[in-house]
């Protein structure tokens, strides 16, 4: 039994502490918007937010997110409000197939927290998610956007 916090909601979960986190939180928590990609941590499909840290939950124990606040996609808007990167995705047109951008708005929503203000220096650097679909440009200018917003 695994007693995490997702997006604010304390959950009893019947899974091995050695399970991925990405696995309790789709199968056991039901929330599919965090996607599997590559199972190695390299891609970023699976990036959820620790304590506000973004983290590749494919490679990370259940038993390591105990006690920490996680945060998915499904947690990142407040009620009807986009957050401010889930915006800049929609106004700039982000996705293509969709599959990777959970991640990735996760992995830039953390960027922005740590450096309101990023340069592309910055951005090369923090996001290494990767998209199959190659909206790379289209990511930097909604990152910019969404740090102006």
């Amino acid at each position: 039994m695994a007693r995490l916090t997702i997006n604010g909601k304390s959950l009893e979960l019947k899974v091995d502490p050695s399970t991925p986190l990405l696995w309790a939180i789709r199968e056991q928590a039901g929330l599919t918007g965090t996607k599997y990609g590559c199972g190695v941590a390299m891609c970023g499909a699976c990036t959820v937010h620790m304590d506000g840290k973004a983290v590749r939950s494919c490679v990370l124990p259940v038993a390591s997110a105990e006690g920490k606040q996680i945060t998915t996609i499904e947690g990142l808007a407040t009620g009807a409000t986009l957050h401010k990167v889930q915006k800049a995705w929609v106004d700039y047109e982000v996705p293509q197939c969709g599959y990777c951008q959970s991640g990735m708005i996760m992995a830039v929503a953390a960027l922005l927290k740590d450096k309101p203000k990023p340069t592309d220096a910055d951005i090369d650097a923090g996001i290494t998610n990767i998209c199959r679909c190659g909206t790379f440009q289209q990511v930097r200018e909604a990152i910019h956007a969404a740090a102006k917003a």
